[in-house]
């Protein structure tokens, strides 16, 4: 081979064996982007609800992820479109009466639409007195909300908490604006007790858990946690668009990202067995960092203390929600 033709030979070839591995290095770094059906926050089935004449008796609206559609009347709200997503948006009937609850609103964004998550306070008033006041957080979750809520006792039991799923995004990805109240302390409100304050400032919260469960001959469910992501949000902030936060698998204890509220039962969760009951979750452990999940739990939340404690004026805006692979 002429000599200069061989230096050219082998000057393409190292260029080409570059691209080949900057290629191979592109596709082992790159992430598929993949929406959560709704999760655009761009259409919503709004309820039309009237409450009972005792409190008042006002058509209140109830707002969910869903096909655009719109309900009339009392009845008990499940799931509808396939869509994965349950909110805080509630209707009770407590003694025979009627009463509603609507902490998530759609708002518009540009040219669509995203959801805003309120913590607030939620008064039952009778024959113009206030008999019953609660904090109700704003938030959205995978899963479903078993309506009629028939009292205050246990709330989380209201809930079936979670989805099926047998994948393992690396992160969730999401767009968010954030008000946090100026109050340095949060407030307990359960409506049958005295108003309390809780130390530390109200924070919103975005939680993913991916877990393993199974359920024994009893109906009991139990689960290990396959993988974390738990965000807590402390300042505000104008639209951040595509914050993207890594879901970390296995045993994390030990590791520098960890915080105490990404532990193992970090709160009591239920979901609906075989049998048609709802039951605790018993998370009794980590999973291998190999194990696939069985369950997605998924949540957006206004405020980060768990039922009855917030800071009214909380506001969390959330958008464009979608896990990356």
């Amino acid at each position: 081979m002429d000599q200069k033709y061989k230096c050219l030979y082998h000057t393409k070839s190292s260029w080409l064996f570059f691209l080949f591995l900057s290629w191979q290095f592109s596709i082992a770094n790159s992430q598929i982007i993949e929406p959560i059906l709704y999760g655009d926050m761009d259409q919503w089935i709004v309820r039309q609800i009237k409450e009972s004449g005792v409190i008042g008796g006002n058509t209140k609206l109830l707002y969910e992820l869903g096909p655009r559609d719109t309900i009339e009347g009392a009845a008990a709200y499940s799931n509808q479109g396939d869509s994965p997503w349950a909110s805080s948006n509630v209707l009770a009937k407590v003694a025979g009466v009627v009463k509603t609850n609507t902490s998530v609103f759609p708002e518009q964004r540009g040219e669509g639409w995203c959801a805003r998550l309120e913590t607030r306070f939620e008064s039952v008033k009778v024959m113009g007195l206030i008999d019953i006041e609660v904090i109700a957080a704003g938030s959205l979750f995978f899963g479903e909300m078993l309506e009629p809520i028939k009292g205050t006792k246990n709330p989380m039991a209201m809930l079936n908490s979670g989805i099926p799923f047998d994948r393992k995004p690396k992160a969730l990805i999401f767009d968010y604006k954030l008000k946090l109240a100026p109050e340095p302390h949060r407030t307990r409100s359960t409506g049958f007790s005295r108003k309390s304050t809780v130390e530390g400032k109200d924070e919103a919260v975005a939680i993913l858990l991916l877990q393993k469960r199974w359920e024994d001959k009893d109906g009991k469910i139990y689960a290990k946690r396959v993988g974390t992501m738990v965000r807590r949000f402390t300042e505000d902030t104008d639209w951040v668009n595509g914050g993207s936060y890594d879901i970390l698998y296995g045993d994390i204890s030990n590791k520098s990202v960890y915080q105490p509220y990404m532990k193992i039962q970090d709160e009591e969760r239920y979901a609906v067995n075989s049998k048609g009951k709802n039951v605790l979750i018993q998370e009794i452990g980590w999973a291998e960092e190999d194990e696939a999940p069985t369950h997605i739990l998924l949540q957006f939340a206004s405020s980060h203390g768990g039922a009855y404690i917030g800071s009214p004026g909380n506001t969390f805006w959330v958008d464009n929600v979608k896990l990356a692979y």
